[in-house]
């Protein structure tokens, strides 16, 4: 079950449950469209790989109580600005490598 963990690593900016430009990558690492595109170059810093659009859970009870009143999002932030130097050079070594393929 995704967290749907509330902000931003980098910038801590909101993102509440149905954002539609909060980003994961496959451990659920969570930032904004902005900073994924501009800053990350699609590399997660955390794991190297790369990012989709997080799921929207449904707010309302559409089938089986799977939704957002019974499995809300957690409130823990996990705020871990990006060390820009650092992630460059990791980046550089396998921005040319597709994401699926890292």
């Amino acid at each position: 079950m995704l967290e749907l963990r509330p902000s931003c690593e980098h910038c801590n900016k909101t993102l509440r449950p149905d954002a539609t430009d909060a980003m994961i990558c496959t451990f659920e690492c969570t930032f904004c469209q902005t900073c994924v595109q501009n800053i990350l170059q699609n590399v997660c810093p955390n794991c190297g790989g790369g990012f989709c659009q997080r799921p929207v859970r449904p707010k309302m009870n559409l089938k089986n109580n799977n939704y957002l009143g019974r499995y809300p999002a957690t409130d823990k932030v996990t705020f871990n600005p990006v060390d820009m130097a650092t992630h460059q050079t990791f980046a550089a070594t396998i921005i040319d490598v597709a994401a699926h393929k890292r």
